[in-house]
């Protein structure tokens, strides 16, 4: 799964993201899904998991998205206007490829020393096929 910030507004500071991903991953562990990694940079998050069965993941990224705002909100003013996107990407990932998505998701800090997130976000629609109006990607 990958979603962004609202406006891509570099929003998620280094003094909270690790709490933020293991917020995250709680959330996930309660619906009955498991993380395998979560990271990001200041203005997005990739989450490798393994899903529920008894979740959809439009109820899933309903469930992350909304309890992680509010639980940011909590952490200063600098947050008190935080918003994610109101999309996402979800992405299924073969058992062959997990260990080389995990790597790419750990390393997200090095990777965007080179690629943009709009750059990286449009080459994974279009590498799965994904039809899309860029108008609606970023807010």
């Amino acid at each position: 799964m990958v979603f962004h910030t609202r406006n891509n507004q570099n929003l998620i500071k280094q003094a909270i993201e690790k709490e933020l991903y293991a917020y995250l991953g709680g959330i996930l562990k309660s619906t009955k899904s498991v993380p395998i990694t979560i990271n990001g940079t200041e203005d997005h998050v990739h989450i490798l998991c393994i899903m529920s069965k008894n979740i959809t993941l439009a109820d899933l990224l309903e469930e992350l998205k909304r309890n992680s705002s509010r639980w940011i909100k909590t952490k200063g003013n600098e947050y008190k206007e935080f918003a994610w996107q109101g999309g996402y990407g979800g992405f299924s990932v073969s058992q062959s490829k997990v260990d080389i998505v995990k790597k790419y998701i750990d390393n997200q800090k090095e990777h965007h020393k080179s690629v943009t997130f709009k750059e990286e976000y449009i080459r994974f629609l279009e590498e799965y096929g994904i039809d899309y109006n860029e108008e609606y990607l970023w807010t």
